[in-house]
Parts: structure tokens; sequence; C-alpha cells
């Protein structure tokens, strides 16, 4: 019986087995809870810069948005301008030509 029984596996499974008690002592000491609390305040840092910057970020869009449109209705206005123009123009050369 001993004979067929493989000690590879048996010394396996016990060295995992304290390896995993081990393992959760380890997670559940007090050098654990002040790592997951240093761990812990640094994302919280992360996230506010990174609202900070998302914020900082929306507001540049805003801007860039609001000067296209500017930009597109000085274009726009310019465009009317030359057409009205040439409208008279038109007109004129109608008039003096009767």
């Amino acid at each position: 019986m001993w004979d067929k029984i493989n000690w590879k596996k048996v010394g396996i499974f016990f060295g995992g087995f304290a390896f995993g008690t081990v393992g959760l002592k380890a997670l559940f000491s007090k050098d654990a809870k002040k790592c997951y609390t240093h761990v812990t305040a640094a994302a919280l840092r992360v996230k506010d810069y990174t609202l900070k910057r998302t914020e900082t970020l929306k507001e540049n869009c805003e801007d860039i948005y609001e000067d296209a449109k500017d930009i597109n209705e000085d274009r726009k206005a310019a465009e009317e301008a030359v057409f009205e123009d040439t409208s008279k123009s038109y007109k004129e050369v109608e008039s003096t030509e009767e």
C-alpha cells in the first residue's frame, strides 16, 4: 500500500497547505493592514488627480468648441457679406444696362 503512494504529490499538497496557512496569517497581520491602508490612500490620491485633470480637459474642450463655433459664425458672416456685395453689383449692372 505504501509503495503506491506518490510522495511527491503528498509533499506538494502539505507544502501548499502550509504556504496557504502562512499566507492567510500574513494577509491578516497588522503590517498587511498598514500596507493596505497606504495602497488605498495612494489610490484615492490617483482618483483625485484624475478627476482634477479630467475637469481641466473638459473645460479646455468646451473652450475649443466655443472658439470653433465663433470661427464658423465669422466665416458664415463673411460669406454672406460677399454674396450680398455680389448681388448688389449684379443689380447695379442690370439697372445700368436698361
